[in-house]
């Protein structure tokens, strides 16, 4: 059967606008904001890394590649509207909460999943899948309530194999939940490449099954990105229901610093893939307009080395994390087995037997 979801665009690999329509909204001031916040969560992104490397941080799932998708998504969101994140989602989170609140969750703290005041950020989901049923859940209750609040929630290509995500999308269809599903396809779950998970040609078209709007768009394409994600956010909004976007992307890296990726993939790809690089992308439009030069290129690199250095030192005096979190938030009342855990593990701190 063949279906149609070609891969929307607004700027192609070379920097060049393809969708002339965009000619008097894509600005200046909208390329360098756009600009800006990808090289933060870059320069983050590679710091974290290193810091694991040097044992300054716990497991880190690296983002480096899909810096578009995330910021670009995170964007188009209304203050009041919702988030539910996976544990890569971290550029997206900054980016919504207008601060880097989330870097402690990788030291364990608790306080890395508490989002500034204001900011209807759900806690960073681990099991795939688990979120989207609960994202329909939170955004039916807007509706119900009359909020005109929609709601955004993110999830990888090996969650689409997930019952839970037939699931979500089947319960927002039948209710019209104001939910936007954004995956970022980034052609591997873990070891697992997206044709040995489906047959399905595109991750788009599973949203036929629901009779709801299927998008395919380019997932490095900042300004796709963000257009098409506003106009999904606002048809929700305006009781149109939710839609499924396929954010075709990828990741250059591995899938957490605690594996290796050349075991699986042919990592000689990741390089091919630079040439859609999404930063590289936006930069070479914007030279080609006018809107940057080297200098200021320069100045932005270096604010964001200096940003993240400084909240690099603030991480880094923060008390070390209560073990008892790990135990203590999961039942009101421990479980004996949870309880069991916990004894055992704090006899082993103590160098009990």
């Amino acid at each position: 059967m063949e279906l149609e979801f070609p891969i929307k665009q607004i700027v192609d690999k070379n920097g060049e606008l393809v969708d002339k329509s965009y000619e008097s909204i894509v600005t200046k001031e909208m390329s360098q904001d756009f600009y800006r916040h990808m090289v933060r969560i870059r320069t983050l992104d590679r710091k974290c890394i290193n810091l694991q490397r040097q044992g300054r941080l716990g497991t880190y799932p690296p983002i480096e590649g899909q810096e578009a998708a995330q910021v670009g998504s995170a964007l188009a969101l209304e203050d009041d509207d919702w988030m539910y994140p996976t544990y890569r989602d971290h550029a997206a989170c900054n980016i919504f909460a207008k601060s880097i609140y989330n870097l402690s969750i990788w030291l364990g703290r608790v306080e890395g999943n508490v989002p500034p005041k204001g900011k209807n950020i759900l806690p960073v989901s681990v099991p795939i899948a688990t979120q989207l049923p609960i994202a329909t859940g939170i955004a039916m209750a807007s509706k119900k309530r009359g909020s005109k609040q929609a709601a955004i929630v993110y999830f990888g290509d090996g969650a689409t194999s997930e019952g839970d995500f037939h699931e979500g999308l089947n319960m927002a269809s039948v209710f019209k939940a104001p939910v936007v599903f954004f995956n970022q396809n980034n052609g591997y779950a873990i070891s697992v490449p997206i044709w040995r998970q489906m047959n399905s040609r595109t991750i788009a078209q599973k949203a036929i099954a629901y009779d709801i709007p299927g998008v395919r768009i380019d997932g490095n394409d900042i300004f796709a990105v963000y257009f098409e994600t506003k106009k999904a956010l606002e048809r929700a909004r305006n009781g149109e229901g939710p839609t499924l976007i396929e954010a075709v992307t990828w990741r250059y890296g591995a899938h957490t610093t605690a594996d290796d990726p050349t075991k699986y993939r042919d990592q000689t790809e990741s390089e091919k893939r630079r040439e859609f690089d999404p930063i590289t992308r936006l930069e070479s439009f914007m030279k080609q307009r006018g809107y940057a030069d080297d200098l200021w290129i320069q100045n932005v690199a270096e604010e964001a080395r200096i940003e993240i250095e400084e909240v690099v030192k603030r991480l880094e005096t923060m008390p070390p994390p209560n073990v008892n979190d790990m135990f203590d938030h999961i039942f009101a009342v421990p479980t004996w087995t949870i309880q069991e855990q916990k004894d055992r593990y704090l006899r082993h701190l103590r160098g009990e037997k």
